[in-house]
């Protein structure tokens, strides 16, 4: 499992802060689990985390990589804000057994099981790029860097927007792509024959398609180019072959 940091948001702005800058409606969290990104003003991934509520706090479940960066965005934008960020002495749980009484069922997917917060370290044996991947889930780091419009890789179909909320920062061209635009471009899954490492260009008739990311076996995600992705296409020494639903 991807090392993960949880933060607590305390302070009586912190809801209403939170509000205006992810893409998600925090009173959600008063009924389970949240998936949310942070977006730039031109609607581009900073990052993403699960929100939930732990009493008048808020806790952020993110992952390790972006936590620093996300602390400092977070911190710039609050400006006098009563809203104290720290890092909670917590460690994330997960499982696909029933859920616990200390659990959130995971918004993204059914297939994902439950999350939990608790002192102790977690050990984890679940091959989850393998349910990742099967079920078209998006990973922080590899499928979600600061290239990515988060619709294109599916975060309406994985709960993590609200197109109803109101203003957020990056939420116009977030609105934008959903209302007034076609996706050209976006996640999905391809078969893949042969070696190629994640982040090989993908390619056919010599035209650049798209991206190899996640792989589990003969099965990937791939960021791909619509209007080019048909037929056999070429990762490196490999084969990829996307069947478009």
């Amino acid at each position: 499992m991807t090392s993960r940091r949880i933060l607590r948001l305390s302070g009586s702005d912190t809801r209403t802060f939170l509000q205006g800058m992810i893409s998600n409606d925090i009173d959600k969290i008063d009924a389970g689990l949240v998936y949310a990104a942070l977006l730039t003003p031109q609607g581009k991934y900073i990052a993403d985390f699960f929100v939930s509520a732990d009493g008048a706090d808020v806790l952020l479940d993110t992952d390790s990589a972006q936590t620093d960066a996300l602390i400092a965005r977070l911190n710039m934008y609050k400006l006098r804000a009563d809203v104290q960020i720290s890092e909670a002495d917590l460690h994330v749980h997960r499982g696909l057994t029933d859920l616990p009484a200390d659990g959130y069922l995971d918004p993204r997917h059914d297939a994902l099981g439950w999350r939990a917060y608790r002192a102790t370290p977690a050990t984890d044996e679940v091959d989850w790029t393998a349910i990742e991947v099967a079920h078209v889930i998006p990973t922080s780091g590899i499928e979600l860097t600061s290239d990515t419009f988060i619709l294109e890789v599916g975060f309406e179909r994985l709960n993590g927007v609200d197109f109803r909320k109101g203003c957020y920062v990056g939420q116009e061209v977030t609105a934008r792509m959903k209302h007034k635009t076609e996706l050209r471009k976006g996640l999905a899954q391809v078969q893949v024959t042969g070696a190629a490492e994640t982040g090989t260009p993908i390619e056919v008739d010599g035209k650049p398609a798209g991206t190899l990311l996640s792989r589990s076996g003969d099965v990937a995600l791939a960021y791909l180019r619509y209007d080019r992705a048909r037929g056999p296409m070429q990762a490196g020494d490999a084969q990829v072959v996307w069947h478009d639903k």
